[in-house]
């Protein structure tokens, strides 16, 4: 069903509903109290999977998920991400892209990695122009 309100974007929702939950999974992550637990992680409440352990591809599906985009898909990305925290609306889209096309580096993944609820700021940029990602969560789960 295509909603005449959407913003075409140069990034498939789909590609961006991905690193958004490879984002939340990222963002859970802590410092684990123990470097070596060795243990079931069944008999501690499964909360092993929480702490970021050096052995934890979660940093780098995310990075890898990033990297693998094109430069309009990572432009995308990041005016996604500021339309989310709320820098532009919907009706500063133009504006934003503009802005993120003239800002982005090489080093965009490092850059969208150090931002605090990457996560959350992708599924409100996503919203606020038109998409969601109830129609890709059954796939990419």
């Amino acid at each position: 069903m295509v909603d005449e309100s959407q913003i075409e974007l140069n990034i498939s929702p789909e590609k961006v509903c991905y690193i958004l939950l490879k984002a939340r999974e990222f963002d859970v992550k802590v410092e684990p109290d123990d470097p070596d637990p060795g243990s079931n992680p069944a008999d501690s409440g499964e909360e092993e999977i929480l702490k970021d352990y050096p052995e934890d591809a979660t940093a780098a599906e995310l990075k890898a998920a990033i990297d693998d985009l094109n430069d309009d898909e990572v432009v995308d990305l990041i005016a996604l991400t500021w339309v989310g925290r709320g820098d532009f609306g919907k009706d500063g889209w133009p504006e934003a892209r503009m802005l993120a096309r003239e800002r982005h580096r090489r080093h965009s993944a490092d850059y969208l990695m150090g931002i605090p609820l990457l996560s959350d700021y992708l599924e409100e940029g996503l919203s606020t122009l038109g998409y969601s990602c109830a129609d890709y969560e059954s796939d990419l789960l």
